[in-house]
C-alpha cells in the first residue's frame, strides 16, 4: 500500500478556474493584491450564511469574484457570462455519458 498525497483540488473544474485566474493575473489583467482583497470580500459574503468546506462552496465563490472583476474592467459583460454558463450547461446535458463536454 502506497500512501498518496490528497489531490489538491476536489474537482477538476476547481484546478481549471484556478489556472485560469492565476494566468489572467500572470498576463496583467489585475494585481494579485486586489484578488486576495475581492476574494477575501466574496468568502466573507459567503461564509456569513453558511460554513464553507473549500470545496465547491469556496470555488463558487472563487468564481463570482472572477466573474465581477471581469464585468467591473469590461472584459467581459453579464450578458456574454450568462451566454457561456447556458451553453456549457446545454453542452453538458447533451453529451453522452463518458464522452467530453465540448461547445459547439
Amino acid at each position: 500500500m502506497t500512501d498518496r498525497p490528497e489531490p489538491a483540488f476536489e474537482a477538476p473544474w476547481h484546478a481549471q478556474l484556478f489556472a485560469l485566474t492565476v494566468h489572467l493575473n500572470e498576463t496583467g489583467l489585475f494585481a494579485w493584491p486586489d484578488w486576495v482583497e475581492r476574494f477575501s470580500r466574496t468568502l466573507k459574503a459567503h461564509g456569513a450564511s453558511a460554513e464553507l468546506n473549500g470545496g465547491d462552496d469556496y470555488f463558487h465563490a472563487w468564481l463570482d469574484t472572477l466573474e465581477a472583476l471581469l464585468v467591473e474592467q469590461g472584459t467581459a459583460s453579464t450578458q456574454t457570462l450568462t451566454a457561456l454558463k447556458q451553453a456549457w450547461e446545454e453542452a453538458y446535458l447533451t453529451t453522452p455519458h463518458g464522452a467530453p463536454v465540448q461547445l459547439r
